[in-house]
């Protein structure tokens, strides 16, 4: 058979893997046992034949890839709630009480507009607002922008240290590293058992972990094109330049998905030493997830 292009995500106690027609959802239970989910893929990026266009694409799939994201993170909740029930807080039985059967898609609705929201403060008005303080001694646009994105990357790097520190978490990032070590085996024409899969890196190109290390990367040289205005200005033009960005840094991942030379390898390294916070070294049993799901979808 064709070799396909294949990634995914971790999830819950899981992991999602796609293809470029299905995805599939694989789950550990509670009793141990692994329960798939699998989906023919229906893309309205695709259908639009979006997908064609470079540099718009970029900005249309991400927001594909984090509603399919969202949507496989709640399938995989719905295995452990009923566990949980005892642990609900009051916000939990409130959305339940008004929303009753879609209380679930509710609460991760909420989650997402409050992860959007904690995103901009923390890494888009925290860092230009710090780095205003130094636009009274600094008189260069470009001298200044730089400065904003290293604000913003130790801001991430520190984000993911500290939620990494959160045994959840953990377990989850041990997950990612079994999702990177099961594709890598699959691209090497290796045959998908647990064996063949532990012998592999976590540390992928591909990674949602790079793509966030270039996104910070090319807003630092986008946002040096519009100067330094006043910090109102300078909010909204970030955040209206998101599509740009994530545009342009699409297209980057997919060359680092294509070659495999010197280049490739110099603009992914920084990426790639942040998954070393991201991944972690998976357990034979969340191997065995990470390769139910991906049989599923090749």
């Amino acid at each position: 058979m064709k070799k396909q292009s294949v990634g995914g995500q971790a999830i819950i106690e899981g992991i999602m893997m796609q293809s470029s027609n299905y995805r599939a959802i694989a789950v550990r239970k509670s009793n141990g046992e692994i329960e798939l989910k699998k989906e023919k893929i229906k893309s309205w990026v695709k259908d639009k034949k979006i997908d064609k266009i470079p540099f718009l694409r970029g900005s249309f799939i991400l927001i594909e890839t984090m509603i399919q994201g969202m949507k496989s993170l709640n399938y995989s909740s719905e295995f452990f709630l009923e566990e949980d029930e005892d642990d609900e807080d009051m916000i939990d039985r409130l959305m339940k009480k008004i929303f009753k059967d879609r209380a679930n898609d509710a609460i991760m609705l909420v989650s997402f507009i409050l992860a959007m929201f904690l995103s901009i403060v923390l890494f888009i008005l925290i860092p230009t607002t710090l780095c205003g303080l130094f636009s009274s001694v600094i008189k260069n646009n470009i001298v200044l922008n730089l400065i904003e994105g290293l604000i913003r990357i130790t801001i991430l790097i520190l984000y993911m240290l500290l939620i990494s520190r959160n045994q959840d978490i953990k377990r989850t990032f041990m997950y990612h590293g079994a999702e990177h070590k099961t594709i890598y085996c699959y691209e090497n024409d290796l045959e998908l058992t647990v064996e063949n899969v532990r012998q592999f890196t976590t540390l992928h190109p591909r990674c949602g972990t790079n793509f966030l290390f270039i996104v910070m990367a090319t807003s630092i040289i986008l946002f040096s094109f519009f100067g330094w205005p006043n910090i109102l200005l300078r909010v909204v033009m970030r955040i209206l330049c998101i599509p740009i960005v994530a545009g342009i840094s699409y297209e980057i991942i997919k060359f680092l998905g294509k070659y495999d030379n010197i280049l490739s390898k110099i603009v992914a390294y920084p990426g790639m030493m942040l998954q070393r916070i991201t991944t972690k070294e998976p357990d034979d049993a969340q191997i065995e997830v990470a390769i139910k799901a991906l049989k599923a979808v090749i």
